[in-house]
């Protein structure tokens, strides 16, 4: 899981991955539903999390690391790094023994990129939660079960979401909502 860029505490980060080949991350209901249990279980503790979407083969996540205190400079991309690396083995020993398959179910690095511009940030929150629109997976944004979408436009439900961050950037749900209707130009963002 390698990449030029160093996780630091503090920073929002982009952070993607795809599955090996042309195999599936998710097959069925339950495994998002698991995955979805994971990354509470190893991200929530040393990140928030702004935005997500996972779709069968490949998933996105808007992050914000926290700051750790007791960790120094020099460990802080490691013990960051680990926590993704338990998410994504966990998920993958569990999934290779559920399909009786061998193998890396992941590309070898987490792709990531630090957002340090808010017209990128809002950019990528449309970006990620319109991914499943623009992959053909559904029509309609709100069909997708597996982002953070609905999360937000349902702000009395709780949720593990960190949903005031992103909030501010619009006076609504009904701002949010046609935001993400609207055509935004990804001029800027480079994604593989």
């Amino acid at each position: 899981m390698s990449n030029t860029e160093s996780f630091e505490c503090g920073y929002v980060y982009h952070i993607y991955t795809h599955a090996n080949g042309k195999d599936l991350i998710f097959r069925e209901e339950e495994n998002y539903k698991y995955f979805l249990d994971k990354l509470i279980k190893y991200i929530i503790p040393v990140a928030e999390i702004y935005v997500y979407c996972l779709m069968s083969n490949h998933f996105h996540f808007l992050v914000r690391f926290k700051n750790v205190d007791q960790i120094s400079d020099e460990d802080e991309h490691k013990y960051l790094m680990k926590q993704f690396s338990n998410l994504l083995n966990g998920y993958a020993k569990a999934y290779n023994k559920k399909y009786n398959r061998k193998g890396s179910l992941f590309l070898d690095y987490l792709k990531r990129k630090r957002v340090n511009d808010e017209k990128y940030l809002i950019k990528l929150l449309h970006y990620i939660h319109n991914n499943p629109v623009n992959h053909g997976f559904v029509e309609d944004i709100n069909d997708w079960k597996y982002s953070s979408y609905n999360s937000y436009i349902n702000l009395t439900k709780e949720s593990k979401i960190e949903r005031k961050e992103m909030m501010q950037y619009f006076d609504t749900i009904k701002n949010f909502v046609e935001y993400h209707q609207s055509n935004v130009e990804y001029d800027f963002l480079t994604i593989e």
